[in-house]
């Protein structure tokens, strides 16, 4: 990655971007040119970038002329802006999911199927956080032994709402010790000491668009239309870092060690997996991390074929910004931008 690349991020006050921008210079990405855009309310905003202060501009159309590599954090701008980086010569990688099941679209997890960064024409999607973190511990699993159906349950942390609800958790939280009335703002319920069975709207089957992202973009990742998946998605009052629990039906009797063996050979995990010495994956401590951990691999006693794993990931690293990174170093490395 000798070469510069000029780069835009769109969304870049919100906590995303503010990843993406912080994981760009972890990484040494080789950036020329840093455009900082967002909406009108933070045009004129100072950020900092490798010790340089840049100030943010308010995306526009023609704010993307001359930019190789557009990230855009997410949101209802994607819809409008992306394919405007697009015509001006840019490749968009896209936290939204205004393009993540469109068929032209590659949605890519690095680790999972990085040969579909080859089929892009300008935009390749960023899946949802919780997709991400499932897909990189059951990919290595389907690959070896076929997963027939999986079940999975997220424990998804409150900075997957954004800022606001993050400030609303730690200000609910004083509220409570206080003994002081609350009145919730982001979220329907009190999230503080509590948990809310509900993420995103729902639609006409019972399941919520969250836990429909999951069966959909799980699918389409693993090119496997045939994959029986259900989810239940709760909001959780933990800080950062979303966990899973996963069911797993395999086609092919899987034993506990040869499960524990393929995901520790697999990239992007780290397994931690000792019950014994109560050591095992938790969000308070794979905040700020890259990789997926995983631990309490067990025997589902319940049927022949049937595996339960534990998961923890950082939801705004490899579950949004590390992730949209890792497909722009795939896009380098492959000379596709």
């Amino acid at each position: 990655m000798s070469k510069g690349f000029r780069v835009a991020i769109v969304g870049a006050t919100g906590a995303v971007g503010q990843e993406l921008m912080a994981v760009l210079q972890e990484r040494k990405f080789p950036v020329t040119d840093l455009k900082l855009l967002a909406s009108a309310r933070s045009h004129g905003k100072k950020l900092y970038f490798c010790d340089e202060e840049l100030t943010v501009s308010q995306a526009k159309a023609d704010s993307f002329r001359g930019v190789d590599i557009a990230f855009f954090a997410g949101g209802a701008v994607s819809k409008e802006l992306v394919p405007e980086a697009v015509k001006r010569g840019a490749v968009a990688i896209d936290n939204s999911s205004a393009f993540r099941l469109d068929a032209d679209v590659p949605l890519v997890v690095p680790e999972v199927n990085p040969e579909d960064v080859e089929k892009h024409k300008g935009v390749i999607s960023n899946p949802n956080c919780s997709t991400i973190i499932f897909v990189v511990p059951l990919n290595p699993i389907h690959r070896i032994a076929g997963v027939k159906r999986a079940v999975v349950t997220t424990m998804q942390a409150v900075s997957g709402a954004g800022k606001e609800a993050l400030d609303e958790l730690l200000l609910q939280t004083r509220q409570t010790l206080a003994q002081e009335r609350i009145e919730p703002q982001v979220f329907n319920y009190q999230i503080a000491f509590n948990l809310i069975p509900h993420i995103d709207v729902f639609g006409d089957n019972g399941y919520s668009r969250e836990e429909m992202k999951l069966v959909n973009e799980t699918r389409k990742i693993l090119h496997d239309p045939e994959i029986q998946i259900t989810a239940t998605t709760v909001r959780v009052p933990v800080l950062r870092s979303h966990s899973e629990s996963v069911n797993i039906e395999t086609e092919k009797a899987l034993t506990v060690e040869e499960a524990r063996e393929v995901l520790s050979n697999a990239p992007g995990i780290v397994v931690q997996d000792d019950p014994e010495n109560l050591e095992y994956p938790m969000p308070l401590f794979t905040s700020g991390r890259d990789e997926v951990f995983v631990g309490r691999i067990r025997k589902d006693f319940s049927q022949e074929q049937g595996l339960n794993i534990w998961i923890a990931a950082d939801q705004l690293r490899k579950g949004a910004a590390t992730n949209a990174v890792q497909i722009a170093e795939l896009l380098i490395s492959r000379n596709l931008v």
